[in-house]
């Protein structure tokens, strides 16, 4: 029998459950940006074809697996999928990392071993929103490191938490 890879979401959530505005983040924190560049490194990530559209460009070192609805649509780097059982069955034994958007993160938050966050505190403005993802199951807290505000920088926290 074949193990399953791990399952990962890495997510950036303010408290007020903001994950995106107008197609981005909104907000800069260079260091979330190293962390998820360490966290997704070597793996497959799997995604919605919006987050795939707002990347910069393919991401060296990692898979790009886009899931979407939509049977004709295809990108040049992008391995097209059609549900989470493709999704998963594409990424073979690689380690999986979910980065995004909302609706995946959604589909894909009962098949996740860890969850990588990067937490906002505060209200934020945004359109795109992600329930707390610990009110969906029983997750332990096995990491923390808290960072103050800094110049244009607001205050986060990076959590790592494991399924129970």
């Amino acid at each position: 029998m074949t193990q399953r890879p791990k399952v990962t979401i890495v997510v950036a959530r303010a408290t007020n459950g903001v994950i995106g505005r107008d197609g981005g983040l909104p907000w800069r924190i260079s260091a979330d940006l190293k962390r998820f560049k360490a966290l997704t490194m070597g793996t497959a990530m799997i995604m919605g074809r919006r987050t795939f559209d707002s990347l910069p460009g393919r991401l060296p070192g990692r898979r790009h697996i886009v899931l979407t609805r939509d049977l004709d649509w295809s990108a040049s780097g992008a391995e097209v999928v059609h549900s989470v059982e493709e999704a998963l069955a594409v990424a073979g034994a690689e380690p999986v990392s979910i980065i995004g958007g909302a609706e995946i993160f959604a589909l894909f938050l009962p098949h996740a071993d860890r969850l990588e966050l990067t937490e906002v505190p505060g209200d934020v403005q945004g359109d795109t929103f992600m329930v707390d993802p610990r009110s969906g199951g029983s997750w332990v807290e096995t990491a923390r490191e808290e960072h103050p505000a800094e110049g244009e920088t607001p205050a986060y926290r990076f959590v790592t938490l494991d399924r129970a």
